[in-house]
């Protein structure tokens, strides 16, 4: 199984798009003290997240997620997975 996942930090007020294939393993390297963009915070969560048979079709969700360029599409992706799982 592969994972395409949405991480939000309240702290910086920003969405990071990603893909991995061992979700919670990767969120724990995001919040470590590193240099990259999830570096120093140490409060990234996972909002939203998409299972896939394979890597290739993790990639291209996160790639088509990345493309919109804008947070309120990914907080109208965020808003109707909860929806979802409530039902």
């Amino acid at each position: 199984m592969f994972y395409t996942y949405i991480l939000y930090s309240k702290t910086r007020n920003k969405y990071y798009v990603g893909s991995t294939n061992d979700l919670t393993n990767r969120l724990k390297k995001h919040n470590t003290n590193h240099s990259g963009f999830t570096g120093h915070t140490g409060d990234w969560c996972v909002v939203w997240s998409g299972i896939f048979e394979t890597r290739k079709e993790a990639i291209l969700k996160e790639k088509q997620i990345k493309s919109w360029k804008s947070r309120l599409m990914i907080e109208k992706l965020i808003a109707s997975a909860r929806y979802i799982n409530l039902s």
